[in-house]
């Protein structure tokens, strides 16, 4: 796993206390966001079970024996889900997809991807997407399958691409 560069605020006890100043919980807010994005970014993550953020480095400085409460993480949650950086995976918004681009932004990052290698016309696998030689310079290596089949789909709504989902074959045809 990559090392995470913390910012300042991950060392300052009260950045783990939801702060009642409203200009106050707006910066402090903003700054999660932008950590969380960041911290999934760098770890090349997408998945946050809230009954479980006690346990991940993120949520919990064990340096200073601090930890994000629940509610706060799921608040975060909701504000990177109005952004599009985030989806709750079950009806009681315990398991979260976190995305550091959009599914919208990853769809044209892979689209222009395969504009520039001369895949339009052809099918890629969606392992030779996160996994193959071809990609392994690419942002999207690596990523979540859940993530590329959800950025995916906002091509295939566009009808830049079609997904080719059964049984082992799980590739995407682009055009």
């Amino acid at each position: 796993m990559a090392e995470i560069d913390w910012p300042w605020q991950y060392s300052f006890p009260p950045f783990f206390t939801l702060q009642l100043h409203a200009d106050t919980r707006s910066k402090q807010i903003a700054a999660w966001r932008s950590l969380v994005l960041e911290y999934y970014r760098t770890t090349k993550q997408a998945v946050v079970d809230v009954r479980e953020v006690h346990t991940n480095p993120l949520f919990n400085n064990t340096a200073i024996n601090r930890k994000l409460p629940s509610d706060t993480v799921l608040l975060i949650l909701e504000e990177l889900r109005k952004s599009g950086n985030a989806t709750p995976l079950d009806k009681t918004r315990q398991r979260w997809l976190v995305y550091w681009h959009t599914l919208e932004e990853w769809g044209d990052i892979i689209y222009n991807w395969a504009q520039e290698n001369g895949f339009v016309g052809s099918v890629c696998t969606l392992f030779e997407l996160t996994q193959g030689e071809d990609t392994s310079e690419q942002e999207f290596h690596g990523i979540d399958n859940e993530v590329l089949i959800r950025s995916l789909r906002t091509l295939e709504a566009a009808k830049k691409a079609e997904l080719i989902l059964f049984d082992d074959n799980q590739g995407v045809k682009f055009f």
